[in-house]
């Protein structure tokens, strides 16, 4: 069942994908339609799951699900890993490698490798202020308050 993301509450568990580009007009008109109808038919063993999506800054992916009806089963997680990877196939990109770093340079949000993203900092070209995107958050709680901040309030300030 979808709804607007943001009717979901604080505790609804959250999926984030960040994709190693922004997403062009073009797909974006494709993409919305998908997840949604990808979400209108998501169940877990056979209840309709109650989710929702945002996709911040045209370069993540984000799944809300509100458990308070249906928790996501190990089938219905299949499933939407199964989706993820048909539109990394279908755009060609990556959405599922966690290995991957995305901040923000300004208003530009930039991708790198883990690796590249340590030299950064030790090179300081990234610093404890270099604002984030902490996919690890599991809650839209903490989504709202914790995804984008400071690197030093993130698993990233063990580089700086």
């Amino acid at each position: 069942m979808l709804v607007d993301f943001d009717t979901l509450p604080d505790d609804a568990r959250i999926w984030i994908y960040q994709c190693n580009r922004t997403f062009s007009e073009d797909e974006l008109a494709e993409l919305k339609p998908a997840i949604g109808d990808f979400l209108k038919q998501w169940t877990a063993h056979g209840s309709a799951l109650k989710a929702g999506f945002e996709l911040p800054y045209n370069r993540f992916i984000v799944i809300g699900l509100d458990q308070s009806q249906a928790s996501a089963s190990g089938c219905s997680i299949d499933a939407s890993v199964h989706f993820i990877q048909s539109i990394e196939k279908k755009y060609g990109v990556d959405l599922l490698d966690k290995m991957n770093v995305s901040y923000k340079n300004g208003e530009y949000v930039a991708y790198k490798s883990l690796q590249d993203f340590k030299k950064m900092a030790k090179q300081r070209a990234v610093s404890k202020n270099t604002v984030v995107f902490n996919n690890l958050v599991a809650t839209k709680g903490e989504f709202l308050e914790h995804w984008e901040v400071p690197a030093s309030e993130s698993w990233h300030a063990r580089f700086m």
